[in-house]
């Protein structure tokens, strides 16, 4: 006679699957308590507009921008402004960041070097670059570069601040300890200072991208014949709300993308930082 067979489930398993359903219901209703005021305002605006109170022409509606952007994304429009837009703000973070992660490691680490840079660096910061833009298509022209430089100005800022300020509040504590350990200069950098400063280094990166998104639509509205700016600019010319309300929320949207990937590093990389969650 057969002996019925009977499967234990491993309880870890159970548990482990428990754990991933309950991270996944909370990624849920965190992503919809963060989509209850668009979605809110949308559909009022969209109300407001469709009884007349407010003017479409003047303000547009939810759905004739929608309408908008299946357009101009089918003539292929909006992906040309789009990809020329990312490449611009791309190349000039990737020049002013990496300019300020650099001079803001040198000026942390050495004193020297800060007493001869850093006062002319702050003293430059103060300058509204709006003031600085004119200079910029006089010296450079309408073309790439001064689109790029200007941007690159905007971004570098925000880090070189915060890595400087992320160097200083190492602990000294453990310089000592390298010191003991006969760690070399570059031993330091890399296993001491740079996961020390991170937490201040990646809120810069942070900083640095929205400013750089900031740069790029004063670099296109004032100057330029191809990107989402000057989409704006052209719509603004012939008042075609709806295209110009289809380019600011591109903008909007893909600086929340860029954002949203540096909070997942964040995530990632300082998952040892014990903080206050709220």
């Amino acid at each position: 006679m057969a002996l019925p067979l009977t499967i234990r489930k491993n309880p870890s398993v159970q548990i482990s699957k428990r754990q991933t359903r309950k991270g996944m219901g909370g990624k849920w209703r965190l992503f919809l308590r963060g989509a209850l005021l668009p979605i809110g305002i949308l559909a009022l605006w969209q109300i407001l507009s469709a009884t007349g109170v407010i003017s479409q022409q003047m303000f547009s509606s939810p759905w004739l921008i929608v309408k908008q952007y299946f357009f101009l994304t089918s003539s292929g429009e909006l992906p040309h402004h789009l990809r020329i837009s990312v490449v611009r703000a791309s190349l000039g973070f990737l020049f002013g960041a990496s300019s300020g992660l650099i001079l803001g490691m040198l000026v942390g680490m050495y004193r020297p070097v800060e007493e001869v840079l850093n006062p002319t660096v702050q003293m430059i910061r103060t300058i509204p670059l709006l003031a600085i833009t004119p200079l910029f298509i006089m010296w450079f022209g309408f073309g790439e570069l001064s689109k790029v430089l200007l941007i690159s100005m905007g971004a570098f800022f925000p880090l070189y601040v915060n890595t400087f300020l992320g160097v200083r509040n190492v602990d000294s504590k453990l310089f000592d300890v390298a010191r003991v350990m006969e760690f070399s200069r570059f031993s330091q950098v890399v296993k001491l200072i740079i996961p020390a400063a991170l937490p201040n280094i990646l809120l810069g990166i942070r900083l640095s991208l929205s400013i750089a998104w900031l740069c790029l639509v004063v670099a296109e509205l004032l100057g330029a014949d191809t990107g989402v700016g000057y989409m704006i600019q052209e719509a603004r010319s012939f008042m075609q709300t709806d295209v110009m309300f289809v380019g600011i929320t591109i903008f909007a949207l893909v600086g929340k993308l860029s954002d949203s990937i540096v909070r997942l590093l964040e995530n990632r990389l300082l998952r040892w930082q014990d903080s206050y969650k709220g």
